[in-house]
Parts: structure tokens; sequence; C-alpha cells
């Protein structure tokens, strides 16, 4: 047996099995650890620059630093958009444990809009939870103090300083200053986004967008050392930015100075007080906007530091409008303020002269027509004669003389005052108005019956009736040319801007436009005695606002039919609503010699030209005059 169990046994055998067994687990451990020495040597030795630097981009983080925005100034240089420090609500989500609650508890508080509950919810859940999400960007000192009490009932939520554009006079500069807002995805694909970096708002309207990239600046970058969950790490951590590239520091924006007299800006706004209108005063030597303004009007900071869902939504519910530029944007049948103009176009192709009478019965009909175009005044001005019909803006004589020079000679002769274009202003929107003729309509209309001409279109056009439409900086900008006699001017707003950090100072020059040359100069002397008259002779149709006044005016009161009236039917304002009134326009300058201010009001369903845009066109003569500007 025992030989039997020796020959299956083989201890020999067993024991070259071990040790082969041992030496093979050694030398499989010998290459492991060789491979990881060599692979520790090629990381810590020869790849450690590398790998250093892959590493400092893990801790080292490139923030981008915002510019600050450039100011905007008046003539005078007073602030007319600033930037001031404001404090924001903010909430941490990995500090907080219930977000929908605690943000339920803050909408009872009114410390944010409960609407707006559910885009922060979202907010907390898209971003990284150690960045705050933006609660309240424009918390009242109430709401700062109210809050600070209650502070320890809300880990993780605290208000913070940040600097928000703010715009002293609000509403009196809003439509010309124009405002910032958030910035949209639009504005993300159009912008710089290196230069944008780390922006949130950009200009909207107004200056503010059409100097956008000159009010906003350069942004600069930071680094900062973050840990591995991309947290920034407090200060005393911060060693390893010694050794990092030195910070960018922002370009802030330039400063921009406007052409706007901030004191007529708040005459002209007041004056519209309770009023849909707008008022827009000009420089006639220059083409600089001295005032422009619409009513009513919208504070611009709502949009700077926010607003809540119920504000914006009766901001754009309201019925009159209050975003609407109705300077810029708005047209309106011009009515008889396009008088002179056309008196002008009349004196160059012989349909009239200076010494020519008419016969005003009240009334005038086209040859083989019983249609009769009526007069403003029923019973008739009787004998008149071109400084007459201006004066006392007489339909009739202009029914007359329009019959004569047709209507693509006063397209023509409108176009030159630049009427029926935009004017060029330096802010966004304009639109260009509307002078008719022949080949206009037959491309609105086409072929057919529809795009021919009538004679009686030319004779209503010619007292700013029918298709005709001009905005009011038109006009204004038409007034200034009878003003200088013919020359020209494109509008701006803009009269300068300067760098902050050098203070250099760079100038906007005038830009001088093709001028109205006419055949006599006696036809210009003749138009602006008859504005004159408009105002200072007793049968003027604004005597009764020009005959106290201070300085020597001419001007032209229009007033514009809002609503077809019928052959026989009487129109009777106290029947109507309020807004199926006539609109009220006036266009003036002053003074009579050497003038200094054009001016052209408009007040819609303002009933009468004379008696109601008359008197604010006066007080924004008289307030720049007044304080001056008188040569």
């Amino acid at each position: 047996m025992a030989s039997l169990l020796s020959s299956i046994k083989d201890h020999h055998s067993e024991r070259r099995l071990f040790v082969g067994r041992v030496a093979f687990s050694v030398l499989l451990a010998l290459v492991l650890l060789g491979t990881v020495v060599a692979r520790l040597v090629q990381l810590q030795v020869f790849g450690y620059e590398h790998f250093a630097e892959r590493s400092q981009g893990n801790r080292v983080r490139i923030e981008a630093v915002p510019p600050i925005r450039g100011l905007v100034f008046d003539r005078q240089g007073r602030v007319l958009a600033e930037n001031l420090p404001a404090y924001r609500l903010e909430l941490i989500p990995e500090q907080v444990r219930d977000i929908e609650g605690t943000l339920t508890r803050l909408a009872a508080l009114g410390l944010i809009d409960e609407e707006a509950i559910p885009r922060f919810l979202e907010l907390s859940r898209s971003a990284p939870r150690f960045k705050p999400v933006a609660l309240n960007l424009r918390m009242t000192d109430e709401q700062i103090a109210d809050f600070a009490i209650r502070r320890p009932r809300f880990p993780g939520v605290d208000f913070r300083p940040r600097l928000v554009r703010h715009y002293p006079d609000g509403e009196a500069v809003a439509h010309a200053v124009g405002y910032v807002g958030a910035l949209s995805t639009e504005d993300l694909q159009a912008l710089d986004p290196a230069r944008y970096a780390g922006t949130s708002q950009t200009g909207k309207t107004g200056v503010e967008n059409s100097y956008e990239s000159i009010l906003h600046g350069h942004a600069g970058f930071r680094h900062i050392v973050t840990n591995a969950r991309g947290r920034q790490v407090p200060a005393s951590s911060r060693d390893l930015l010694d050794t990092l590239p030195t910070d960018k520091q922002p370009a802030p924006g330039d400063n921009v100075y406007l052409s706007i007299d901030l004191d007529l800006q708040r005459t002209a706004y007041q004056s519209l007080e309770g009023r849909r209108g707008a008022v827009v005063a000009i420089d006639p030597w220059s083409g600089e906007i001295l005032a422009l303004t619409s009513a009513p009007s919208f504070d611009p900071n709502l949009f700077a530091l926010g607003m809540s869902s119920a504000e914006f939504r009766a901001l754009t519910g309201d019925p009159d409008q209050p975003l609407f530029n109705r300077a810029v944007v708005g047209t309106y049948p011009p009515g008889s303020t396009i008088k002179p103009m056309l008196a002008i176009a009349a004196l160059e192709t012989g349909a009239t002269n200076l010494t020519r009478k008419s016969l005003c019965r009240g009334w005038f009909s086209l040859p083989n027509s019983s249609h009769r175009y009526r007069d403003w005044k029923p019973e008739g001005h009787g004998e008149i004669d071109l400084h007459g019909a201006i004066a006392q803006s007489c339909d009739v004589y202009f029914y007359e003389i329009s019959n004569d020079i047709g209507i693509d000679r006063m397209h023509d002769y409108l176009d030159r005052f630049g009427l029926g274009h935009p004017t060029g202003i330096d802010i966004v929107g304009e639109v260009a108005g509307l002078v008719p003729n022949r080949e206009w309509k037959r491309q609105r209309f086409g072929p057919s019956p529809e795009g021919r001409w009538y004679q009686g279109e030319t004779i209503i056009a010619s007292i700013g009736q029918g298709y005709m439409l001009a905005t009011p900086l038109q006009l204004a900008s038409a007034t200034a040319a009878v003003a200088t006699r013919g020359i020209r001017y494109r509008p701006r707003l803009v009269a300068a801007y300067e760098n902050p950090l050098t203070g250099e100072r760079t100038l906007t020059a005038p830009e001088r436009l093709a001028d109205v040359n006419l055949s006599s100069p006696f036809y210009w002397d003749g138009i602006v005695e008859a504005m004159y008259g408009v105002m200072h002779e007793p049968d003027g149709t604004a005597y009764e606002v020009g005959s106290d006044a201070d300085h020597e005016i001419a001007g032209k009161s229009g007033t514009a039919q809002v609503f077809s009236v019928a052959q026989d039917a009487e129109y009777n304002e106290e029947e109507l609503e309020e807004r199926m009134w006539d609109h009220a326009l006036f266009i003036a300058f002053a003074p009579l010699e050497n003038p200094q201010i054009a001016v052209s009001v408009i007040v819609e369903n303002g009933s009468s030209g004379s008696r109601v845009a008359a008197p604010v066109a006066k007080a924004v003569i008289d307030a720049y005059l007044g304080a001056g500007h008188a040569p």
C-alpha cells in the first residue's frame, strides 16, 4: 500500500511546480510594478509640464469682467443716463432645502413676482447649484429692510449690490435716450461674444441702441481659482494666481453728449401732460435736436431694473401706447402745416404769385362737378391773396392753386423739404411718411381703376389730407428749411462723445443736405412774412397765442381729420368720442431774423391746431429763447 502511495504522490514534481508558480508570480509582480513605475516616471518627469498645465486649467477659470457703460449727458453736461449701485435678491440652490417653498414664502412677502416662480425653479434646476439665481433685480429700501429682519428664516437667500442703468429724468427723455434691457437670443447672435462676455443688457431703443457700440465698451477678464466642483476658493488659497498671466481690465464705454437741452425737453414734455402727441425742436443751422418728446411716455428704469409680468402687460396693453415714439415713428396727415411749402411750389411753377387774389366763398368745386370741397370757415374768407391764405389758412385758395400745380409737381417740391422719406436722424426706427403721386398710386394699387389718380385727390392733398402722411420730426426739419431760406441739415441727437479715461472729446459735424433753391429770394420773404402773420396779425389763425409773445414767431397751424365727413354732413365734435376728434398740429420758428429754433407739435385728437398745438409751440420757443439762446 505504501509503495502504491509513493508511486502516486511525486513530491519532487510538486516542488518544481510550486517554485515555478512562485517565480512566475514574482516576475509578473515585477513587470506590473515596473509598468507602474515607468508610467509614474513618464507622467511626473517627461510629461510634467503638459499635465501641470492641464491641472492648472482645471483649477483656474477665466471669468469675464463686463465694462462700465458710458454715460449720456445733455448739451450742458447734465446727466441723462448713469450707472448706480442697486441691490438684487439672489438664491443659491445648493443652500436651500425646499426651493419651491422658499420662493412661495418670498412671494407672500411681496419680494418676488408670484408668476415668476416656475421660471425661477427652472433656472435653479438648469444652472450649477452653487451659482446664484437672481430673483429681484430692483429691491427697494423698504424691501431690503424688511428682508434683513427675516434673513435667518431664508438660508441660501441674500441681497447683493450691482451697477444698474438709471435715467434721472425717466419719462421726459425716454423716447430720445431710449433704454437698456436684457440680452435676447437675437442680440446674442448679432453681437460680438468676446466683447459682450459677462454682459446681461444692451441698448434697445433711442440713443442707447443706435450708439450701443460706443456706449458699451470692451469686456475684460480675471483668473479665479476653483475647486473640483468648479466653486471659487477663498482668497487665501489663491497663491497659484501669482504664476498666471495678468488680468485684463475692461475698457469702459465712451460718454455721449446729446444736443438735447434738458430744460427744454422737460418743458416740451410737461406741455403735453395729459395728452397724446409729440414735440420736436431743432436748431435750423446745424440740425441738432434740441427737444424730442412723445406723450404719454414710460419710465425707462423699469426695463433697466426689470419689471414684473403685471407691469409689462399694463405697459404694452395701454391703449395710449406709451412705448410708441410718436415723434419719429408716428405718421399723421400734416394738414395745413404744409401750406408754406406748397406755396413755394406754387410760386416756382407759376400757379400763383405774391399779389394774385382769389375769391373764397367757403367752398370749391372742380369744373363740371357738383362736389364741394369745403373751407374750414363756412362763410369763406372773401377776396384773399397768398399772404392772407397762409395767415388765415384759407383752404379754397390752395384748392385752386393745387389744381394748377398738379400732384406730381407737388410731390417733387415737398420732397425737396424732406417730406415723404426719412430724415436720416441718428436713431433707428424712423419711418418715411408719404407724399403721394401718380406713380406711387399705380405701384400701390396696380393697373386697376383704384390705381388711377383722380383730380379730387390732388385737391385734398393740398391741405395735407388724403394719402399724405408725415412724422413730427419731418415737419420740424421742413420748418427749419423754411427758417433758413432753404438751407438744410440732417437732424441728429448726438453732438459729441468722449473717452472717459483720457477725456478726449470727438464732435459730430453737421451734415449739410441738398438746399431748396428758388428762382427768387423774395419768395422766401413772402412766405416767412405770411407765417409771421399767423401769430401776430389780428386775422391770423394763432393771433390769440402770438399777440403777447415775447419774440417774433413765424408759424402755421394745421388740423387733420381723423375720419371723412360726408358731403352734406356737419362735423359736430360734441357728438363724437374724443379719439375721433381732429388732430391738432402746429409748426413754428423764431426769432424771425436769424432763427435759432424750429418746432413742430402734434396733439392727437386735439381738435384745433391754433388753440391747442400753438400754445405748446410757443411755450417751447419761449423757454429756449428766454434761457439766453436768442441771437
